[in-house]
């Protein structure tokens, strides 16, 4: 991808987007504070969750990346070995492993703003390992770029994963929910 979507400003959800999070995941959210990320095509991509779910479990995963096209092009990196190739190169760069644990320095921040979670991790296997490519992705796209090196990495592998149509039926759109028209990738 030549350049990341554009970030959006932390919104709101509408119950637009608590329709489109159920189209896009197959369940009601859980958790949700707020729409952190907006696709170009326009629906929510990223959601900020709350640090503990409505029951009380916790929950430390601040930024869930919604979209299932973007959640499948970002399985294909991991299933090709990105995340072992990552982590080996943080083993080996002094530069990278800094900002790595800076961005999780600041992802912790993020949610502690919110509820602190004393003695839970960040999120991704930040700050010493990759574990989740697609968590690194959220925080990059939520925070915008520079603030994750590896997420903005993922990022810049990524196809546009957006150019072949939105992921669900925005509500009072023709075709049955979930259905974009524009066939999945």
């Amino acid at each position: 991808m030549e350049t990341p979507p554009p970030r959006t400003e932390r919104t709101e959800p509408t119950d637009a987007d608590v329709e489109a999070f159920k189209q896009q995941l197959g369940r009601p959210p859980r958790g949700l504070r707020a729409i952190a990320h907006r696709c170009p095509c326009g629906q929510p991509d990223v959601v900020e969750t709350a640090p503990r779910l409505p029951d009380g479990t916790p929950f430390p995963t601040l930024y869930y990346l919604t979209c299932p096209k973007a959640n499948s092009a970002i399985g294909t990196l991991e299933a090709n070995g990105v995340m072992k190739e990552m982590t080996d190169r943080l083993a080996t760069d002094p530069e990278l492993a800094a900002a790595y644990r800076a961005a999780h320095e600041d992802y912790i921040r993020r949610r502690d703003e919110i509820e602190e979670l004393t003695g839970f991790p960040s999120a991704g296997g930040m700050p010493d390992r990759v574990k989740c490519l697609h968590v690194l992705v959220a925080h990059s796209l939520a925070a915008g770029p520079g603030v994750n090196p590896l997420g903005d990495e993922a990022l810049a592998m990524l196809p546009e994963w957006w150019r072949k149509g939105t992921c669900v039926v925005p509500a009072g759109e023709c075709g049955k929910p979930g259905e974009s028209g524009e066939g999945d990738q």
